[in-house]
């Protein structure tokens, strides 16, 4: 029989670094898709496996484990990427432009962005669905308005995560409390007294950036130009905002994910044929192909011809290779190791927090899902938590901080990979501006450091009135 042991630290050092290393060599050095740079990486573990006394069969498992525990998340994707390309037929987006460009002022449109991201995501409890929905068309808006793109994606991305960790019908919200064994109404609660200040302080910047991009800067030639041209090569009614009525009220009412979006992209496949005088099996072969237009304008074909199954292939290979990537290092305790090293010095609130959330982000960096993030870092750093008598809540809060929040950061991470392939940017040139993680992240480590919002359990309690007496 086969002895079987955990990595060592150097082991595990030197596995991650190579991992890093042919990732970033190949995404900037030579040009090669990421893709291949992830499959790679699965040969780099299955070796550390092997030499760990793991049978292969044992680690293929792990990998087909890792895929299958996302693989909702891949059909979300694929269901978006129809929803996107048969809305854009339908002129759902675009009539969605149009009006934001009519009635958005565009000093105060970054701010507006994020209210809308965050109302849509509270309200449907999804970051993916009100990406593909509100936020595409704050991007279109935004850059019909001449406004950087990379700092309307941090507007967005700011609002869709602010929604999807409060909101009690979000998946990531339902985990990060169940992991922790939280209420999740008690979680929602918890994260208030983080968000809200959080929120208030994002919304102050993006207001003040606003003013400054969307005042002098902004040229109205070209916001009447671009509201002319759709005008021109669309209908544009109110009543093509019903199919994005629909899907956000069933989100809204808890039904699943998939079948909504579905119906949605069906409902943009009719509204195409009734309303926009495209043939029936045209508009159905967006929901695969995308949506294309010629419409000698560059600047808008830019901004419509997207969308599409098809599209989105590229990103659903990523994907698929990150969770392998993720199971693999599961399986073999990477993380579990990396914080037993630590675990001497968590013997305060401060310290705890900080290394919650750095646990979190290196889930996400090497598990290549948020998910892996939330599910991994309750169970390594629930023990710490218990020692100190520190409330559950608090860890729950903390998950959600350094794993909902940074997810979409990491390029080759679930989330990292949807955002860039749905806003049309690298991940890299949105990470700056996603304040409201930065801010979040802030606060939870000055509240850890200074005990503020941090609660104790009755055993804390307890003992500090014994002391006392």
């Amino acid at each position: 029989m086969r002895n079987v042991r955990l990595p060592s630290m150097l082991e595990i050092i030197f596995t991650l670094g190579l991992f890093l290393a042919i990732v970033f060599s190949f995404t900037t050095m030579f040009d090669l898709p990421i893709q291949l740079a992830l499959f790679i990486s699965w040969f780099l573990v299955i070796l550390l496996g092997l030499r760990l006394g793991h049978k292969y069969e044992q680690l293929q498992e792990s990998i087909k484990n890792g895929i299958s525990n996302g693989l909702e998340a891949i059909l979300i994707l694929v269901a978006v990427g129809a929803l996107i390309g048969t809305w854009i037929a339908g002129g759902v987006v675009p009539t969605l432009i149009y009006y934001g460009l009519e009635f958005i002022h565009p000093s105060i449109f970054l701010l507006a962005t994020l209210v809308i991201c965050s109302i849509t995501s509270l309200a449907t409890g999804t970051s993916w669905g009100t990406v593909g929905t509100a936020g595409i068309a704050m991007m279109a808006i935004g850059e019909g308005m001449g406004i950087p793109l990379p700092i309307v994606a941090g507007a967005v991305l700011s609002g869709a995560y602010f929604g999807d960790k409060l909101s009690p019908l979000s998946d990531s919200t339902v985990l990060a409390a169940s992991m922790s064994k939280v209420d999740v109404i008690a979680h929602v609660r918890a994260m208030l007294y983080l968000d809200i200040p959080a929120y208030i302080i994002t919304a102050f910047l993006f207001t003040i950036v606003g003013f400054i991009y969307g005042g002098k800067n902004t040229d109205l030639e070209r916001v009447e130009f671009l509201k002319n041209a759709l005008l021109e090569n669309f209908n544009i009614q109110i009543w093509m905002l019903l199919p994005a009525i629909f899907v956000i009220l069933m989100l809204a009412l808890k039904q699943p994910s998939v079948p909504t979006i579905a119906a949605g992209a069906l409902l943009g496949t009719i509204w195409a044929t009734a309303f926009q005088g495209i043939d029936f099996s045209v508009a159905l072969g967006t929901a695969y192909n995308g949506f294309s237009i010629d419409t000698s304008i560059e600047f808008l074909d830019v901004l419509l011809n997207r969308g599409g199954i098809q599209g989105m292939l590229g990103a659903i290979v990523v994907i698929i290779f990150g969770l392998g990537f993720g199971g693999l290092l599961e399986h073999l305790g990477v993380l579990k190791v990396i914080i037993s090293k630590f675990q001497n010095q968590l013997t305060s609130a401060g310290n705890v927090t900080l290394s919650t959330i750095i646990v979190a982000f290196l889930a996400n960096v090497f598990g290549c899902a948020m998910y892996v993030s939330l599910i991994l870092t309750p169970k390594i750093m629930e023990k710490s938590y218990d020692k100190l008598h520190i409330d559950r809540r608090v860890l729950s809060r903390n998950s959600e901080v350094g794993g909902t929040l940074t997810s979409g950061m990491i390029p080759w991470s679930d989330n990292g990979i949807f955002m860039a392939a749905i806003l049309g940017i690298s991940t890299f040139s949105y990470v700056p501006f996603m304040w409201l993680s930065f801010v979040s992240i802030i606060l939870a480590i000055i509240y850890g450091y200074t005990g503020k919002y941090i609660w104790y359990t009755k055993n804390k309690v307890q003992s500090v009135e014994k002391m006392a007496n």
